[in-house]
């Protein structure tokens, strides 16, 4: 019988800190185990990512050759996959190398025929388990424990989304129309008094002007009229009654 690998106490699981696109709809970032495998890692030896529904994850086996790793392609049926093939020495204490690793980040897995292991977009949000392997050229020879359960975000169909917004509460529309009415009366206080200023500054021009015709204008001189002389032959009884206007003369 194979030799069973030795247990890890490492549990995999996804980094704390804030991380674009930490998890999504089809992928999920992990912390990259690093002096993990030191110590019973050769050089020739790989490292393999399980990937599991998490309700399948104890009925899963390990591989015991490469020829025997369950390919992404059969994840619907077989409920798991392996994927992420790395040299262990990757992991290595020594070894530079990025944080995280990104599950499901291949989006060219689902037009490849090949049975070559894939790292392809995870099809629903799970929830998934995942644990690391590392086989060398006899069978498995280490492993981690699974993770806790990975769930993934959940699209939101267009279907679903509110062409209109939502409706204001009433408080809200109380105040916007108080807010609104508090703009108007003040804008027409500013307007009615810049009015006013510019409507006195023309009248007192046009009183200025006027003044000023009035004091110039000077009326035509209409001297008084004469007096005009009788009728030849008309004789006035008694004397000065024909200087009363507006009498008529007396008869001669």
């Amino acid at each position: 019988l194979p030799t069973p690998p030795a247990r890890l106490p490492y549990v995999p699981h996804v980094p704390p800190m804030a991380l674009l696109g930490k998890v999504t709809a089809t992928t999920f970032a992990l912390e990259r185990p690093r002096c993990v495998f030191d110590g019973h890692a050769d050089a020739s030896d790989a490292v393999w990512l399980a990937v599991a529904f998490a309700n399948a994850s104890a009925a899963f086996r390990n591989p015991q050759s490469r020829a025997d790793v369950p390919p992404y392609k059969q994840l619907p049926a077989a409920r798991s996959y392996m994927t992420l093939e790395t040299a262990a020495a990757a992991y290595s204490c020594s070894a530079p190398s990025p944080p995280v690793l990104r599950v499901g980040s291949d989006t060219a897995c689902r037009d490849q025929g090949r049975q070559d292991p894939c790292n392809g977009p995870l099809p629903s949000p799970g929830p998934y388990r995942v644990k690391f392997l590392l086989m060398g050229c006899r069978g498995p020879k280490a492993e981690t424990r699974w993770s806790e359960p990975i769930l993934l975000r959940t699209a939101v169909s267009p279907s679903t989304i509110e062409p209109v917004p939502a409706r204001r509460g009433s408080a809200v529309v109380v105040i916007a129309s108080i807010l609104a009415s508090l703009g108007a009366v003040l804008a027409t206080t500013v307007l009615g008094a810049l009015g006013a200023k510019v409507w006195g500054s023309l009248c007192h021009q046009g009183l200025g002007t006027h003044a000023f015709i009035r004091r110039s204008y000077r009326t035509h001189h209409i001297p008084p009229a004469l007096p005009q002389p009788l009728p030849p032959g008309c004789g006035c009884s008694p004397p000065g009654l024909c200087c009363s206007a507006p009498q008529p003369p007396a008869p001669c």
